[in-house]
């Protein structure tokens, strides 16, 4: 029986989608009011997602329904005006592209995302009670690059300079953060909020700087959540007073009476030494030095010309030396005596007042020859006393050692027994 009435079933189906439609688009249900436990349980049967765009791009807001009993579905804008009612879009926006509808699903994406896009959408369910869930969207603006900005170009060392960095024109706030090389610097941020809802984050450095700072890259690096590797950077230029050390070219060794010394002043600063000066520390320098440039050359050396020896260099900055302590040693002279030996070695090694600087193969020269030396007395005095022992004599060979021969020495030793004056006695 009721096969005959399915086209009328239809058509009212038909009709009150339609009533809903325009009661909906002319009444929407902000009115409507619902117990928390009726939102409790309609967030359970209706969801939806908060969604982050970049300014420009498309977002896609979606309206899933878990147990759907075929009621209407629909999407409305912050101004609470429909955008999709099941599959129709009253909104004449035509940014906005139905992408899929379903019982259980009305997804919708919206094109060339602006600011004036950014709120609270909402996906309503017409049960009873209605069910309602909320999609915020929040539209994303990245920062402009970086500006950094210097105090001053260059800066010398030991002084503070200062750097900023500023970002314009984000949203949310980006952050800021810097580097210089591989360690952290702490900054001072402010961030200003602009008429149309956007920032300038503005971020200062002050730190002070080493000549070790010269060429070191600093680096402001901007984070934003619509944005990656974004950054600015800038190369300390530091001037520093000069480094200054003095190289011996000639000889290579100890400078010995009669030899040539040369020495090399070495200055590196920035800016470049423009003058480096030789000079001899409380006395003048030699007569006859040479001085080409940053080269001092001395010829003919004697213990005279003993002292120390300074270049200077300097340039904007400031200056700096570096000394060299010449002690001009003799030739070697040793003579063997017990007490006198020593002292004279290194008087002849060395001028008067010379340091403890020591030859080590002119030291051993003098220590083998003191050795052989010894060796060869010791050798000579075992000799001698090897070929001249004494000779023995007892006590009872007392003058014996003028005997013509072994008897008469037995007779004439002291002690010996003499015949001739013995008295001859005999028994019968």
């Amino acid at each position: 029986m009721l096969e005959g009435y399915q086209p009328c079933l239809g058509a009212a189906k038909t009709l009150w989608r339609i009533y809903l439609f325009f009661f909906f688009l002319f009444f929407p249900t902000s009115s409507l009011s619902l117990s928390p436990a009726d939102w409790e349980q309609s967030n359970l049967n209706l969801a939806t997602d908060n969604v982050s765009v970049i300014e420009g791009e498309t977002a896609t807001i979606s309206c899933r329904v878990r147990n759907n009993d075929d009621s209407v579905i629909q999407l409305l804008n912050p101004n609470r005006q429909t955008i999709y009612f099941r599959d129709l879009r009253p909104l004449k926006d035509s940014r906005f592209q139905l992408v899929n509808f379903s019982d259980n699903e009305l997804r919708v994406s919206l094109s060339n995302v602006s600011l004036s896009d950014e709120g609270r959408y909402v996906c309503q369910l017409y049960t009873d009670p209605p069910q309602e869930a909320y999609a915020d969207i929040t539209v994303l603006v990245p920062p402009g690059s970086p500006i950094i900005e210097s105090r001053e170009d260059v800066v010398s060392e030991g002084n503070e300079t200062e750097l900023t960095c500023i970002s314009i024109g984000s949203k949310p706030a980006a952050s800021i953060r810097w580097m210089k090389g591989e360690d952290d610097l702490t900054a001072e941020t402010t961030v200003e909020e602009t008429y149309d809802r956007m920032f300038t984050v503005t971020s200062r450095v002050r730190f002070s700087v080493t000549k070790e700072d010269d060429g070191v890259p600093v680096d402001c690096i901007v984070d934003h959540p619509a944005v990656k590797d974004l950054l600015a950077q800038r190369h300390l230029e530091v001037l520093y007073k000069p480094e200054v050390k003095i190289v011996v070219t000639y000889p290579d060794g100890l400078t010995r009476e009669g030899d040539n010394l040369d020495l090399t002043c070495i200055a590196e600063g920035k800016p470049h030494p423009h003058q480096i000066n030789w000079l001899r520390v409380d006395e003048d320098v030699p007569p006859h030095a040479v001085v080409t440039g940053s080269d001092l050359y001395i010829e003919n050396l004697n213990k005279s010309y003993n002292g120390t020896y300074r270049c200077v260099a300097s340039n904007a900055v400031g200056e700096a030396y570096d000394d060299y302590v010449l002690y001009v040693y003799g030739t070697l002279r040793l003579t063997i005596a017990p007490d006198r030996w020593l002292p004279q070695v290194w008087d002849a090694l060395a001028g008067e007042g010379a340091p403890q600087k020591i030859d080590h193969a002119v030291i051993g020269g003098v220590v083998a020859v003191v050795m052989f030396a010894i060796l060869c007395a010791l050798i000579v005095l075992g000799r001698y006393f090897a070929r001249h022992k004494g000779t023995y004599f007892p006590h009872e060979a007392k003058g014996a050692d003028d005997a013509a021969d072994a008897d008469t020495a037995i007779i004439n030793a002291e002690g010996g027994h003499n015949n001739t004056d013995e008295k001859k006695e005999y028994y019968i």
